[in-house]
């Protein structure tokens, strides 16, 4: 079943916001900074922006820090998780995702590979679907002459 694409929105927006959680990370000193465009993987966001902080305080700090820009400029997050741990801190902005984290929880969990892939992982690989029912749905005896 195909869904259909979602209308795209103003890009404008997302890139202000974008540029504002940036400005912030860079304020409070945050380290190995990646955005990542997740457009065309996924409909939660538009764009995920990982960062990491030095100890569990300064990951909250950077969190706090963002959440306080992104509010005086009228985006408030929808939901703000890891903050009492300090571990990695997910503060969601409707279309920008922010992880910050400790380097070794983030190397742990390598969110960014997992959503960073390369445009020929992109690409549906040919369905062999076909041949795999006709293959599962022939008898015992049938499916031992085929092989």
């Amino acid at each position: 079943m195909t869904t259909p694409a979602r209308p795209r929105r103003a890009t404008r927006r997302n890139f202000v916001l974008e540029k504002l959680v940036l400005a912030a990370l860079d304020e409070m000193k945050a380290v190995n900074i990646k955005l990542l465009d997740v457009r065309e993987l996924t409909d939660i966001a538009d764009a995920m922006i990982v960062a990491s902080g030095t100890s569990d305080r300064h990951v909250r700090a950077i969190a706090e820090r963002v959440i306080e820009k992104a509010k005086a400029e009228g985006h408030r997050p929808l939901g703000v998780e890891g903050q009492r741990e300090g571990e990695w801190v997910l503060v969601d902005l409707q279309d920008v995702l922010l992880h910050v984290m400790l380097p070794r929880v983030r190397e742990f969990y390598a969110i960014e590979q997992l959503w960073d892939t390369p445009e020929k992982a992109r690409k549906p690989a040919p369905s062999r679907s076909r041949v795999r029912r006709s293959v599962a749905a022939a008898p015992t005896s049938s499916r031992s002459a085929a092989q």
